[in-house]
């Protein structure tokens, strides 16, 4: 079970989350048990308190203890009142760190933003720093795994 256009589509709760016009994200990941978990960023006003939208999915997998298969992420750009899917930035990399090499992510085409593709993780992130240890393999996912 990977990405898929449910998956996608299940992100997409930003457009019910925020009104029209303004930006707002949502994330969703499928775990390996098919089910599907969704989250949206936490916004403070101290924008160091700010959450990515996929944190509460992450942790709700790690709290089921299932692990996560594939995860996208969406955000709205009200400028061209289009939603837009996000490659993984720097920090939802090091959460997927925690499923393994295998873990799908989605990448915007490049001809549309506004629809994803399927990677492997490994695939987004090849010369990941955690390689550098354990003699060059990946850290373990064995406290993120069933």
């Amino acid at each position: 079970m990977g990405l898929g256009q449910e998956l996608v589509a299940a992100a997409r709760l930003t457009e019910d989350r925020w009104p029209r016009g303004e930006p707002g994200g949502a994330a969703a990941v499928r775990l390996r048990d098919g089910a599907i978990l969704t989250g949206v960023g936490l916004d403070n006003l101290n924008g160091s308190l700010t959450l990515c939208q996929e944190t509460g999915a992450f942790i709700q997998a790690c709290t089921r203890n299932i692990p996560v298969t594939a995860s996208v992420c969406v955000r709205r750009d009200p400028e061209r009142d289009r939603v837009l899917v996000l490659p993984p930035c720097g920090v939802r990399q090091e959460r997927l760190a925690l499923w393994g090499p295998d873990a799908e992510v989605a990448v915007p085409h490049r001809d549309d933003p506004t629809d994803g593709e399927a990677r492997a993780f490994a695939e987004v992130n090849p010369y990941s720093w955690g390689l550098r240890f354990a003699d060059g393999t990946r850290p373990s996912t064995a406290p993120h795994s069933e």
